[in-house]
């Protein structure tokens, strides 16, 4: 009998622009954008990032995206991705040059709340090392 239990493989993010997305999250990691084989970048709907193995971030493409309104409102959060950085302040400077926006609402001090381009909110999280 072989092994059914699922094996995490990916986060997806929806976008309005896949690639444009992938990019962001690109400078973000350093992980490049996989390839875009045959396709133009017009026809894309799908990208993923690179890492060489899973579990990696994609992006997918959906026409009437709505960017979620975290903390509260109509569309408070779908989801967001943490981030381990060794220094906070370094990790924003970072962060921010790569295209992020630093949220106004901050609720913690070991972590930070940002948004990337198309409004999904990610932290980075000050790590133990």
């Amino acid at each position: 009998m072989t092994n059914v239990r699922p094996r995490f493989q990916l986060v997806g993010l929806d976008c309005p622009d896949p690639i444009a997305l992938a990019n962001f999250y690109s400078r973000l990691t350093g992980l490049e954008v996989e390839p875009l084989g045959d396709f133009t970048p017009e026809e894309v709907e799908w990208i993923e990032l690179d890492n060489g193995e899973h579990p990696t971030i994609a992006f997918q493409k959906v026409p009437n995206y709505v960017a979620p309104t975290w903390p509260t409102g109509a569309i408070a959060q779908q989801l967001h991705l943490d981030f381990l950085v060794p220094d906070l302040d370094e990790g924003e400077e970072y962060a921010l040059a790569a295209g992020a926006t630093k949220h106004e609402y901050q609720p913690g001090t070991t972590f930070r709340v940002y948004l990337d381009p198309v409004g999904h909110p990610f932290c980075l999280v000050l790590s133990d090392d």
